[in-house]
């Protein structure tokens, strides 16, 4: 599933191509037509993300929720001399209808977990559920640590429920808890307000990186091999690496699955939280 920072990469590419221009809007799959029909011909206002949910906003207060879900893409194309027929199951169509223009731009969303119409109202119900998303300016850490303190959950489950930090993913998570040599299934109810914040600078920063670059990279210079200095790929810590020696200690990196998703640790570099000795 795509973490937070491709939903902020994919609503800044949806802007940059759609935003201030009327779009046609169509359904070649047929599930959204009923409401593409309702949107065709309108301006597109602005994308907007939050976690892993996305909203188109048009003019008259009409949005498009989308979730990709697991296997969800949403492919913008920008001035292409011809749009395409379109290939596969698209769900929703978006392409520019600016009069005259020379080129035209295209979106293709498919395979989505939701593509639904929205009003206002929804929306910001369903904001209210999640919980802060580190990439938004708006985001209240305390509300997330909050969140964390009411359960004594294991913080790796706690870090992929997405009412209490949206937009976590199983790579983020692994990587921040063995950068705090943080042990996965410390309670929540453990973790003091220090330990927190530095998690949560420390976790914007990643995701800045993620939306800026387009790749996790969660790995320190010092700790890379010089193959992986000079590459572009995704080099983690633990996440996928079970194993293997962990890249500070040594130490073979662990897995085990936990609440349906595969969980990565060190278990010398994430030693065992013993409660009388909170940190």
């Amino acid at each position: 599933m795509p973490e937070g920072h491709t939903l902020h990469r994919l609503a800044t590419a949806l802007d940059e191509t759609f935003a201030g221009h009327p779009v046609r809007v169509s359904s070649p799959q047929g599930r959204f037509a009923e409401s593409a029909t309702l949107l065709d011909g309108r301006v597109v206002e602005r994308a907007e993300p939050c976690g892993k949910h996305l909203w188109v906003h048009f003019a008259h207060d009409d949005l498009v929720h989308v979730h990709l879900g697991l296997y969800g893409r949403f492919d913008v194309t920008r001035d292409a001399d011809a749009v395409p027929a379109p290939v596969g199951q698209v769900r929703l169509r978006l392409v520019t209808a600016d009069a005259g223009a020379a080129t035209a731009s295209y979106a293709d969303l498919r395979g989505a977990t939701a593509c639904e119409l929205h009003t206002p109202e929804q929306r910001e119900a369903l904001i209210a559920r999640l919980g802060p998303d580190p990439l938004r300016p708006d985001a209240d850490p305390d509300l997330a640590w909050h969140r964390l303190r009411r359960s004594r959950a294991p913080i790796a489950g706690l870090l992929m429920d997405q009412s209490v930090v949206a937009g976590i993913g199983n790579v983020y998570r692994a990587e921040l808890l063995f950068r705090h040599r943080v042990d996965p299934f410390r309670p929540g109810t453990s973790i003091r307000p220090s330990r927190w914040t530095a998690m949560w600078k420390d976790l914007v920063a990643l995701m800045q990186d993620g939306v800026r670059d387009g790749v996790i990279r969660t790995v320190r210079p010092e700790h890379l091999t010089e193959r992986e200095r000079l590459g572009s790929d995704r080099a983690s810590y633990v996440y996928r690496r079970a194993g293997e020696p962990c890249r500070v200690c040594g130490t073979r990196v662990r897995t085990r699955e936990l609440l349906g998703r595969n969980l990565y640790w060190c278990a010398r570099c994430q030693p065992r939280f013993r409660s009388r000795a909170l940190q």
